[in-house]
């Protein structure tokens, strides 16, 4: 009995380990330390409208190719999540957006992310296709919100601007 409970725990949790990690970095700043108070410093000179908002869109179901790692509905689950280590963001999940800048976001997708395969977009988008980009992703937080460290108006909390029912499902 002792064997097959040992077994079956061994089972669980090599299972277990693999999601585990990846959760781990959920909330791990995805900027270089020395970075990270530029990128924070960072905001978007757009407003949530509906016109920069489609633009995003465009951008991320387009040539950004986010949906592929990001998945349609930015939950994380794209055709190539399965095969990263970390697992890409998913912009979902209100925890993220409780403790990330639209700077930082702005960084990554700029830059790429160290230790990650998050590539950078500098030679592909221009920073006015990166922050309608941001404004997009951040429409996946649904009810949740857009977390604490936006801005008043555009992505602070109580500031969804209208992106609630952007049509992701």
């Amino acid at each position: 009995m002792l064997t097959k409970m040992l077994a079956l725990l061994i089972v669980v949790a090599s299972f277990a380990a693999p999601v585990l990690a990846a959760e781990r970095h959920m909330m791990e700043p995805r900027v270089p330390v020395d970075k990270l108070a530029e990128a924070r410093a960072l905001k978007s000179p757009f407003s949530n409208s509906p016109e920069v908002i489609e633009q995003g869109r465009t951008v991320y179901h387009g040539k950004g190719t986010c949906f592929t790692c990001h998945g349609v509905d930015g939950d994380g689950n794209g055709a190539a999540a399965a095969k990263l280590n970390p697992l890409p963001r998913n912009f979902q999940h209100h925890g993220f957006w409780r403790h990330r800048t639209e700077g930082e976001l702005f960084w990554v997708i700029k830059h790429g992310s160290p230790g990650t395969a998050m590539i950078g977009f500098s030679q592909v988008l221009s920073d006015e296709e990166i922050w309608g980009l941001i404004h997009y992703e951040r429409t996946f937080a649904g009810r949740h919100g857009p977390g604490m460290r936006g801005r008043r108006g555009n992505m602070e909390p109580g500031g969804m601007g209208g992106m609630e029912g952007m049509g992701h499902r």
